[in-house]
């Protein structure tokens, strides 16, 4: 059996997991247990507390200004403190923090502030991603990522808690509660990590490269990396997606709760299960479709998850309302977004941790967020604004951007084949 189980490429990765990737991957799960709880309510909640879908929108613009500025910083900080220490000190200010005052919220100005520092969340996204890949085997990138998808996804096992609370409490009290709980656990994630990682061989020569440097001197050093992306054709790809990816998500994930709510009419003590639905079949396409995905042939799962990505949105659009139909069609349309979304997710971070230079990942990365945040931030505003005039309108923005990051892939890699 174990000989059998082995053979798996995802399991065998696992086994194979060392030092600071297996700490990483082994504590994932946490977060699904914490923010992912509270994520299927998010926007309904600012909703209930007063908020329009506007407002909704400018929050999550609000956040992504907030990410821009510090996704800027963040090679320069990853560098000077070490991927370790800004991990946990900057995880704390991004969520635990953010935690307190949503779980207290009282209106709009609680939920702005909130966003505010959760956009410090890019510190930890670029020293987190140095400390999985700096010290790992580059041939089992895309499966670290993948499992690393699983252990995010993991809080589907105990969605039916949000929605006991929910139905027993009503949605404010239920949502505050889930706040709190995401708080203590975030933090005893944050522990965890730091406890059991250590510095990577990288970020030692980094810290010691940056010792003694101003701010300034760190940051003017930003130039000669932009000139290295500009000569990468390979990086600049991985930019474009991330930026359409990220783009895409964020819409999906704030306006998927209000058009469910509140256009095809599903109850609010239901809107758990949809997450949980799922988060269970990306666990189940990770381990079937997702595992055989070839790190060398990137094309084939970038269109694949382009594709099942647009016609998720369509059908999404398409659902009649919440009759025996309407729950047949978002059932396709959740297996569809599944699909697409975790191959999309998981081929935009291969594509940046195999892209840039590893010496100088940090202040690539920094540049990379900082792009991403530049264009991304006008997009939940707007969306928000669509939403407001039409709860469809949201995803037909989704569709159209998608179908750029898939002309965009096939150019690409069309050229790759011809150079």
């Amino acid at each position: 059996m174990r000989k059998l189980l082995l053979r798996h490429p995802l399991i065998r990765t696992l086994t194979e997991l060392r030092g600071n990737t297996l700490a990483c991957v082994w504590t994932e799960p946490l977060w699904g247990l914490s923010m992912n709880l509270c994520l299927p309510y998010a926007s309904v909640y600012m909703l209930a507390l007063g908020l329009s879908d506007a407002q909704v929108g400018l929050v999550a613009s609000i956040y992504m200004f907030s990410q821009t500025i510090f996704a800027f910083l963040s090679g320069a900080i990853t560098d000077r403190y070490g991927r370790r220490l800004s991990t946990a000190l900057f995880d704390f200010i991004a969520y635990s923090i953010p935690c307190l005052i949503w779980a207290s919220s009282q209106g709009f100005w609680f939920f702005a502030v909130a966003a505010l520092l959760n956009g410090v969340m890019k510190v930890p996204t670029v020293a987190w991603s140095c400390l999985v890949v700096e010290d790992a085997p580059r041939d089992k990138i895309t499966h670290i990522y993948s499992w690393i998808t699983i252990g995010a996804n993991m809080s589907a096992l105990f969605a039916p808690i949000s929605s006991i609370l929910v139905s027993r409490l009503t949605l404010v009290p239920a949502i505050r509660i889930l706040y709190i709980n995401a708080f203590v656990v975030m933090t005893l994630k944050i522990f965890l990590l730091y406890k059991f990682t250590t510095e990577t061989s990288t970020g030692l020569k980094r810290m010691e490269a940056v010792r003694g440097m101003i701010w300034g001197q760190q940051l003017r050093g930003y130039k000669g990396t932009f000139k290295s992306i500009l000569t990468s054709p390979a990086t600049i790809f991985a930019i474009i997606i991330s930026i359409l990816v990220e783009i895409a998500t964020m819409i999906n994930l704030t306006f998927w709760q209000i058009i469910a709510s509140r256009r095809i009419g599903i109850p609010d003590t239901m809107l758990p299960i949809f997450p949980m639905v799922k988060s269970l079949l990306v666990i189940v396409l990770f381990f079937t479709v997702l595992a055989r995905i070839q790190q060398a042939r990137p094309i084939v799962p970038l269109a694949g998850g382009f594709i099942s990505a647009i016609v998720s949105a369509l059908l999404l659009i398409s659902v009649p309302g919440a009759g025996l139909t309407g729950y047949v069609v978002l059932g396709v349309s959740l297996l569809l977004e599944s699909l697409g979304y975790s191959v999309l997710s998981t081929m935009r971070e291969s594509l940046v941790a195999t892209s840039v230079n590893p010496d100088d990942r940090s202040r690539i990365m920094a540049l990379l967020q900082t792009s991403v945040m530049l264009v991304s931030m006008p997009f939940g505003y707007i969306a928000g604004l669509l939403s407001d005039l039409n709860r469809a309108l949201p995803f037909v923005l989704n569709m159209l951007l998608l179908l750029l990051g898939l002309l965009a892939a096939v150019v690409f890699f069309r050229k790759e084949k011809h150079a």
